[in-house]
């Protein structure tokens, strides 16, 4: 069996947080998080054949936004989680979710690979650390009807 390495980087220290490339909807006042949904998520069928057909897919889906209304940084102390325990997620104009932020057992390793140009002599692959994740949000129930 032939093995393979792969070189992975540790996140720059130096990144700020609005220098993220992953999409702002998953960004809590703590860093990135994972969502926990109970359901599915629909859309239209124009957008399904969208994303299916294409190879490098970029586009996102837009679901709704989330609000943190407990998180108030000029109130809470560095450290303090007592924002955790409420986390709404608005889907439309009509629904709301609600849940809270749930630290995750192990953190998870957010990797991106690395691309070069293509006059660049480098030929094996690299992976750097984009983000590591110690957050979920779990929205454990149906949603609710917002009116508006």
């Amino acid at each position: 069996m032939d093995s393979k390495s792969i070189k992975i980087y540790p996140p720059e220290k130096s990144r700020s947080s609005c220098s993220n490339p992953l999409p702002t909807t998953i960004q809590t006042p703590s860093g990135l998080a994972i969502i926990e949904l109970q359901g599915t998520i629909t859309h239209t069928d124009e957008l399904s054949a969208k994303l299916h057909d294409e190879q490098d897919v970029t586009d996102t889906l837009d679901i709704g936004h989330i609000t943190f209304p407990n998180y108030n940084p000029s109130i809470h102390e560095e450290g303090s989680m007592a924002w955790m325990k409420t986390v709404y997620m608005f889907v439309g104009g009509h629904q709301r979710l609600q849940g809270e932020v749930k630290k995750l057992p192990q953190p998870v390793a957010i990797v991106r690979k690395r691309r070069f140009s293509n006059d660049s002599p480098q030929t094996e692959e690299v992976l750097d650390i984009v983000e590591i994740i110690k957050y979920k949000i779990v929205f454990p129930h149906r949603p609710e009807p917002v009116s508006s």
